[in-house]
């Protein structure tokens, strides 16, 4: 591995770990990382977490403090403190479970030779249950587009021209997409660029369902279409009831059931989704609609209180809209991204 050129590019890992986390699977995997590319680790941990991975990283990869910045959501002071600081100008910036191979590197180094931000498929490995589960959540949003991962490939001169973006908000991969969006740069969805992600434990899993929910307030057409599914729902439960026959469901919810199913396929089918996904992905699909029938609803009840509860805190905003963007970015950065034909 160390006999390939390295990628002119660097790597951006924002963190922030309890002293119970064990660094070993990680450091493995900075240590094969930093044959191919400069790293840089930003540790928001505590000090003597944060001291134990100095001493274990340093050698091979740069590892600092996350800079002070206004916002609740601290990730974002890591990716920005990392994406500035970064030697180059094409960057990836990942989450602690993600994990990419020297192809898919190579392959997002090529895509951005036309964008200013790309938006690879995380795709889970191995796979227990729970991760079978969020799997759907996947499939539905490749049925109707794109998903979105725990890592992005970038240009740092296009981050730079929209100074970064807001840390008060909770769905911050969305806000950081249409933040430069809305500077000028071009995303490039690259659904069949697979990338690697660990799933979390089965307790991160189930204290993520509200959470995740939330997000949809910053899409406002997927949370109506969302929030009626409960409603009707109940009313196919309710025809089942009335249909007095039991194990004989009526024909409308067997009908969204199988729907779901279709619709998960759809997605699994999409830019190659078969050769990752299992056969058996789409079973899962009306599980997870019906999770999130519910979860909204939770969600909506947060913000009605103030927001959904981060770190100790509430954040109100799941993400900015593209017209709040455009309008805050109007005219005076206009033109300022350099062409994506340049380095």
């Amino acid at each position: 591995m160390s006999g390939l050129s390295p990628l002119d590019v660097e790597y951006v890992l924002p963190l922030k770990w309890a002293a119970r986390e064990d660094p070993y699977e990680l450091t493995a995997y900075l240590r094969l990382l930093s044959n191919w590319l400069d790293v840089t680790v930003v540790d928001g941990s505590d000090p003597d977490v944060f001291d134990s991975h100095r001493r274990l990283w340093t050698s091979w990869v740069r590892h600092m403090p996350p800079e002070p910045r206004p916002g609740r959501n601290g990730k974002v002071a890591g990716v920005v403190t990392g994406v500035r600081a970064a030697r180059h100008n094409f960057v990836i910036i990942a989450d602690d479970d993600v994990r990419w191979d020297r192809p898919g590197l190579e392959r997002a180094v090529a895509l951005l030779a036309d964008s200013d931000l790309v938006r690879p498929q995380n795709v889970f490995s191995p796979m227990p249950w729970h991760a079978r589960w969020d799997t759907a959540r996947s499939l539905v949003n490749r049925a109707f587009g794109a998903d979105y991962p725990g890592t992005y490939a970038l240009r740092r001169s296009a981050f730079e021209a929209a100074g970064g973006y807001d840390g008060d908000v909770l769905f911050e991969n969305l806000e950081m997409s249409r933040t430069l969006r809305a500077v000028g740069g071009r995303e490039t969805s690259a659904a069949s660029l697979f990338v690697r992600r660990i799933p979390p434990t089965t307790r991160h899993f189930l204290g993520q369902r509200t959470r995740q929910a939330y997000d949809d307030l910053a899409q406002p057409a997927r949370l109506v279409a969302e929030a009626a599914l409960l409603p009707i729902g109940l009313l196919l439960l309710s025809g089942l009831r009335r249909n007095g026959r039991p194990g004989r469901a009526p024909l409308p919810l067997l009908a969204a059931v199988l729907g779901s199913i279709a619709l998960g396929e759809v997605g699994r089918r999409r830019q190659g989704g078969r050769a990752v996904y299992p056969p058996t992905a789409a079973l899962w699909t009306p599980l997870w609609l019906a999770e999130r029938a519910c979860c909204v609803w939770v969600a909506i009840l947060h913000r009605l209180l103030g927001g959904m509860p981060y770190g100790g805190q509430r954040i109100r905003v799941a993400a900015h809209s593209n017209r709040q963007l455009r309008n805050r970015f109007a005219s005076p950065l206009k033109g300022m991204l350099e062409r994506p034909s340049r380095r």
